[in-house]
């Protein structure tokens, strides 16, 4: 093990004995250069940790780096290591890290599948291979940086929202991977990405749709203009101001009919129980039960199957067109029996528990604004104001019009007109009073003439 300065020609002129020997630095401690049995030159740092562990990491070989190119690297160790960090640890944990398509596959089966519900798992997984995976599947987790979530982003600009849940589904996942140990703590790409404006609004149904409606449900119920499964599941959805998948797979064993109440096991936001009016208590005791099957609302050629989904969109989007109302989702019943909640006038956490909502925030989300109670408030709002003017107007005295402010014929030329335009604060025209609290307003000139006293 020779100690000499290393330099260029030391090292080009170092020979290939058949075995490994090191040429030690003189400058740097612990720098070297290994010669290994078969030529190669490799620049290496030998040096113990804080906590007295060993460590050789290689730094480059030679002719890939310069001998002062490699110096220079391994006096930035040794000053890390100084301040406790382990640089070989680093390198290793760089190269053992995992690829985003093994953090999206721990994601799916340590973090979604023990917390969330298979509808959001699936929707996660559909992210994952139809947009995460081509774009970042092959990066190294700690390598992914901002500037590939942007670019990632904007070739989603077509699919707004969708990029925008993509970007959710990806920030999530950089949590975890801080979580996990894959990445500095907040260190999340995703951070500062700006989402797509999304427009979206579910449509409110007013008082004449909504008469028109439950007018051909009766028509439809007695006429048999449509199958009773759907009709109920429309009538039971404004009923409960449920979501479309809690009427579906509502089941009879949940329904308690002695205490009026239904009791759903499992729903988007947890187990949720509710009280029957007396409306949903008559649907549901004269609802026809299905021999065999769980569900309120079977599926109508497989009893044993809950109501699909397209089954009961469709068919709500034919009954809509048939009462001739405007098209709007499923949703639109739970946005309009939200509202009819709130228009009645009860506390704000009964309501909350009648939709089921966690937050204030989201149960006004379901809340809108009629036209008739908001064009009544505007005018009682305009009515006060108007009394409060007209109020002091009547009180106070009527100003005298000063001599300045004349009536402008017919025909008559001001220097406006002639096109020799002025700001309007600079404007002296017979049609314009001296604005108040101006130093004009002071002056002899400006002043309106005294009334002569008889």
């Amino acid at each position: 093990m020779a100690k000499i300065k290393l330099t260029k020609s030391a090292v080009d002129t170092a020979e290939v004995t058949g075995k490994d020997y090191e040429l030690r630095d003189t400058i740097v401690p612990g720098f070297l250069c290994k010669v290994t049995a078969h030529g190669r030159k490799v620049f290496m740092l030998q040096y113990r940790t804080n906590w007295g562990e060993r460590r050789k990491p290689k730094i480059g070989q030679f002719g890939e780096l310069t001998v002062e190119q490699a110096r220079s690297i391994a006096q930035d160790w040794l000053a890390d290591v100084r301040k406790g960090d382990d640089p070989s640890a680093a390198k290793l944990a760089a190269r053992m890290a995992p690829t985003v398509k093994e953090l999206c596959e721990q994601f799916i089966e340590e973090y979604s599948r023990p917390r969330n519900k298979p509808r959001t798992i699936d929707s996660y997984q559909g992210y994952i291979d139809r947009h995460i995976l081509p774009a970042l599947g092959k990066l190294k987790v700690p390598d992914v940086t901002r500037a590939h979530i942007t670019t990632l982003m904007k070739d989603k600009a077509r699919i707004g929202v969708t990029a925008n849940r993509v970007l959710a589904c990806l920030r999530k996942m950089f949590n975890m991977a801080e979580v996990w140990g894959y990445r500095p703590d907040g260190s999340n790409p995703c951070r500062h990405v700006p989402k797509y404006r999304e427009d979206g609004e579910t449509r409110y149904i007013n008082n004449e749709e909504l008469a028109r409606l439950y007018a051909y449900l009766d028509r439809a119920d007695a006429q048999g203009l449509e199958h009773p499964t759907v009709t109920l599941a429309v009538r039971l959805q404004f009923e409960f101001s449920a979501r479309m998948t809690e009427i579906r797979t509502l089941e009879w064993a949940w329904v308690d009919f002695e205490n009026r109440r239904v009791v759903w096991p499992d729903s988007k936001t947890g187990d949720m129980s509710k009280p029957m009016s007396e409306a949903a208590y008559q649907l549901l005791r004269n609802a026809p039960r299905i021999d065999d099957s769980p569900y309120v609302c079977p599926a109508i050629f497989d009893a044993k199957k809950p109501l699909p989904d397209s089954t009961y969109y469709n068919g709500w989007k034919r009954i809509l067109g048939r009462a001739e109302v405007a098209h709007v989702g499923t949703h639109g019943i739970r946005h309009r029996a939200a509202t009819d909640i709130a228009n009645s006038g009860i506390p704000i956490k009964v309501g909350m528990a009648l939709t089921a909502h966690k937050t204030v925030t989201q149960f006004m989300a379901y809340v809108h604004a009629e036209d008739d109670p908001v064009r009544a408030a505007a005018e009682k709002v305009a009515t006060l104001r108007r009394g409060a003017i007209d109020g002091q107007a009547q009180a106070a005295p009527t100003p005298t019009a000063p001599a300045s402010v004349l009536a402008v014929a017919d025909g008559e030329k001001t220097r406006t007109s002639q096109g020799n335009y002025r700001p309007y604060r600079h404007r002296k025209s017979p049609t314009r009073a001296v604005p108040p609290g101006t130093k004009r307003a002071g002056s002899p000139s400006t002043k309106a003439p005294e009334t002569a006293i008889a």
